[in-house]
């Protein structure tokens, strides 16, 4: 099995920790995780990775952050047609308006979607840990 890329952009930390927790989840299950910001990731390639796995927060009339996450997922959603995803983020406010249109324009690229996208209210409790973490090595197996 090849690696899995878990990228995401968070503000308070919120969708960062799910990050991580979703990366040890991946590994829980004997599967390479890298876990990046979208700054971090930069000018890596989506293609050396078998998976992606891409987190997001709900932001303002729940939409995708604007300055950094969305331009990143404008720079790669092209070549997406085909690649094993899972989305994830945090939110405050809302009933996951932001999730399923963000599902519905992955799903539009062609992208094979894993499982419905992992929202969590505010900063994830343990338990919210606990989801992220199964929901990461649910992915490993996808």
């Amino acid at each position: 099995m090849g690696k899995i890329a878990v990228i995401y952009w968070s503000a308070g930390g919120n969708t960062e920790a799910m990050a991580k927790a979703i990366a040890r989840g991946i590994s829980s299950e004997n599967v390479g995780a890298d876990v990046f910001s979208v700054s971090e990731f930069g000018s890596k390639s989506v293609n050396d990775y078998e998976k992606l796995a891409l987190g997001c927060p709900s932001m303002g009339a729940e939409v995708l952050e604007e300055c950094e996450f969305e331009p990143f997922l404008s720079s790669i959603e092209h070549g997406l047609a085909g690649e094993k995803v899972a989305l994830f983020g945090s939110y405050g406010w809302g009933d996951g308006e932001w999730m399923r249109n963000w599902e519905g324009r992955m799903r539009g690229d062609g992208c094979l979607l894993f499982e419905t996208g992992l929202i969590i209210n505010l900063t994830p409790d343990d338990e919210g840990i606990k989801q992220c973490e199964e929901f990461g090595a649910r992915f490993a197996k996808f």
